[in-house]
């Protein structure tokens, strides 16, 4: 057998030889180059104004931050809120190159990535479509892109004032597509988000409460000519702050409610009845004309506290008019205008026995005390007819000197008498139909607060 030498030289050669072995590819580091190249790969041909699919499903979601305002008068309610849309446009996925799997996330603008066409289609101030070109849009590896605009929107809020001041308002800020019909785009709202509301960062509001807040999305789509637009709807709840109100409102109209029975507790010699009741009345009235220019003009529904107060207006009208008849009776005289029998009957068999006028009560019978001396002897002629019947010849006795004393205070009545009943009654009735009347309506306020817990 041979044996192959090697010379020295040609065995330093050999021992000089690398052998390579192949290792697995690594990705190349994050650098601004790397992007740049994969941003010309993506946009390569792309088109903005072409959808990424036949039918694209945008995701939406509402982030509240505060409730500026809810103007009843307006019907308007202002939010400051920032949207979370968030689409798929598989033209810009990179997942699957692994020479880019260290660029994370890409930004971009409207400018020069497709975004879908939205707008609040309940706006007040103005009609648009949402747009802004400074606010950056996050595209992932995946080919998802997120978008937030941000900024204060005013939409319409149709009140219900019926409980007016401790009412619960439901506003709704509706958001459907513009220009593309709902076989091209569907919007849904995102339930990464809850209900679709995100209130984690929500300020409260130094007049309303938020007591709930919900979405609603594929309900019904908004019809435009001949074409349907998918709509969300974001809806949220809110409960008037009842301190200001009860303090400023319905304490004072209460008070004053009960200031319009006071008067029939002045004296008529005072002189100060009639102007008592009309100040009470100016009161009520200047406080229905502030009210009202917080109420909207509508014909939907009433307020109960108008309703109270148009009632309590009444009240204070008729105390007027009843008030300038009982000064007119106390100032006559029975010598020169006697008064009439009917209006005696009346006033003392009927309005003197509601009041209770010196122990006349409808609600008890006059006692009768052990008959005196003169009603002894008074009966004693009538005893004699019927020894046996001693009894009932006492009671019939009895009930003839009740009848005859009853008909003795009705001739010794006179004009003053008569003023001072009817202050008594028109009091007792005033007081009664006001109370019932401030009872029912704050209950109905109340109930209406207190069911929203």
């Amino acid at each position: 057998m041979y044996k192959v030498q090697f010379l020295p030289d040609v065995q330093k050669d050999i021992l000089k030889v690398k052998i390579k072995i192949p290792f697995p590819l690594t990705a190349p580091d994050y650098s601004t180059d790397l992007e740049s190249q994969l941003r010309s790969s993506l946009f390569s041909g792309y088109e903005v104004l072409q959808r990424p699919d036949k039918n694209v499903q945008v995701r939406v979601s509402i982030t509240l931050l505060t409730v500026n305002e809810l103007n009843i008068k307006d019907q308007a309610l202002s939010i400051t809120a920032y949207f979370s849309v968030s689409w798929k446009d598989s033209r810009l996925m990179w997942v699957t190159n692994s020479n880019y799997s260290n660029v994370m996330f890409l930004f971009s603008s409207e400018t020069y990535v497709w975004r879908p066409a939205l707008i609040i289609d309940n706006a007040v101030d103005d009609l648009m479509v949402i747009s802004d070109r400074n606010i950056p849009i996050r595209i992932t590896s995946l080919g998802l892109l997120h978008w937030n605009p941000a900024g204060v929107y005013t939409v319409e809020c149709n009140s219900d004032i019926t409980y007016y001041p401790l009412d619960i308002q439901t506003c709704t800020l509706s958001l459907s597509s513009w220009g593309y019909t709902s076989n091209e785009i569907s919007l849904v709202y995102d339930t990464d988000y809850g209900p679709g509301i995100d209130i984690d960062s929500y300020s409260e509001n130094g007049e309303w409460d938020l007591v709930s807040s919900y979405a609603e999305s594929n309900v019904e789509s908004k019809t435009r000519g001949s074409q349907t637009f998918s709509n969300v709807k974001f809806s949220i709840v809110l409960r008037r702050k009842p301190l200001f109100h009860l303090l400023n409102t319905i304490f004072p109209v209460a008070l004053m409610a009960f200031l319009s029975a006071m008067v029939f507790k002045l004296p008529p010699d005072s002189g100060e009845k009639i102007g008592f009741s009309l100040t009470v009345l100016l009161a009520y009235a200047v406080y229905l004309t502030l009210i009202s220019d917080n109420i909207p003009s509508t014909s939907v529904t009433v307020c109960y506290l108008s309703i109270y107060l148009a009632m309590i207006l009444t009240f204070g009208s008729i105390s007027v008019i009843c008030t300038i008849l009982v000064l007119n009776f106390h100032h006559r005289s029975n010598e020169t205008e006697p008064i009439p029998r009917w209006l005696q009957m009346f006033v003392f068999c009927v309005v003197a026995k509601v009041v209770c006028w010196k122990g006349h009560c409808c609600c008890r019978k006059r006692s009768v005390g052990p008959l005196s001396e003169s009603t002894e002897a008074q009966a004693t002629p009538i005893k004699h007819i019927n020894i046996e019947g001693n009894e009932n010849v006492n009671t019939v006795a009895k009930i003839s000197k009740e009848n005859d004393d009853d008909f003795d205070e009705i001739d010794d009545v006179t004009w003053q008498d008569i003023a001072g009943i009817l202050d008594k009654f028109f009091f007792f009735v005033f007081m009664v139909s006001i109370g019932l009347s401030t009872i029912i309506i704050f209950s109905l306020l109340m109930n209406n607060y207190l069911e929203a817990y």
